[in-house]
């Protein structure tokens, strides 16, 4: 995620969520270039401090992730697929690794989101902090899903699901009319992305809510509770009470700094029992979308 002020980021993701700092690159002058947020293990979230060279405004979500198991086979599949770059740039058929040791790659999906591909490399610094930096501070421990923007479900579908082999198992809307969200989850695995769907662009406070990351917890009322006997930055938008949302599972939102909404929802349906997917249509694609 791209970031305004580094300090006031770790102050919300560090002091008020409790997570820890694994490690951080420097730019020639010293300054931090980008740090991880470390969730567990095999999940991270990447601070990216906005410079000269980088947006000024707009969205703050620079890019998602997928783990692979073979990052040079998968590249090899998706260029075969006609997947494409950032910008619609060729990919490069050959992968080097990082700046921390791992193999990875961008490319980009139909709205435009950057994706990245990963693969953890025993050298890389990812495993070479294998069990370190998760302070029992840490409000969860595990990022359920990400929120993606999407303009056209049609398109994403072929993307995520016929490329990326994503499975639909839930779709739900907010007033029984127009669809809102579809749920994806990863091929071999239980995390999943969260399709959120506008049919006119959303402006860019709208943005921050739709593209969110939800941290998963069993229960939200010790959470509520740890939260609000922290310092929220003076910046961020005040956390929200516990509620009941479309898909029957409680839960918090919290806003970053830079208002991008965090997620904090229960496992479970409040209730023990699924809530149906809709039947409703997706909204009506604006015209260029």
């Amino acid at each position: 995620m791209w970031v305004k002020d580094i300090e006031l980021s770790r102050a919300f993701y560090k002091d008020y969520l409790g997570f820890g700092e694994p490690f951080s690159v420097k730019n020639k002058a010293g300054d931090v270039r980008i740090t991880w947020i470390k969730i567990n293990d095999r999940q991270t979230l990447e601070l990216f401090p906005i410079s000269e060279k980088t947006p000024k405004n707009g969205d703050s979500f620079y890019h998602i992730a997928f783990e692979t198991d073979d990052a040079q086979g998968m590249l090899t599949y998706l260029i075969a697929k006609g997947v494409k770059g950032p910008g619609g740039k060729a990919l490069s058929p050959t992968i080097k690794p990082g700046q921390i040791g791992n193999l990875g790659y961008f490319v980009e999906d139909p709205d435009g989101h950057i994706v990245e591909m990963v693969q953890y490399m025993p050298e890389g610094w990812t495993l070479q902090h294998k069990g370190e930096f998760m302070p029992d501070t840490r409000v969860s421990m595990r990022m359920s899903h990400t929120g993606v923007s999407v303009g056209n479900l049609d398109a994403c579908m072929k993307f995520y699901g016929d490329i990326l082999g994503f499975k639909e198992f839930w779709r739900g809307s907010s007033n029984g009319k127009v669809l809102n969200w579809v749920n994806l989850r990863v091929p071999d695995g239980n995390d999943y992305l969260e399709v959120m769907l506008y049919g006119k662009k959303p402006n860019v406070d709208r943005l921050h809510t739709l593209n969110h990351v939800c941290l998963e917890v069993a229960d939200l009322q010790p959470v509520e509770a740890t939260l609000k006997g922290r310092t929220l930055p003076a910046v961020c938008k005040p956390t929200a009470a516990i509620k009941v949302g479309v898909n029957g599972k409680r839960q918090i939102n919290c806003y970053d700094p830079d208002g991008t909404r965090v997620e904090v929802m229960e496992a479970m349906t409040a209730d023990g029992k699924p809530v149906p997917p809709s039947k409703a249509p997706p909204p009506t694609p604006e015209a260029g979308t």
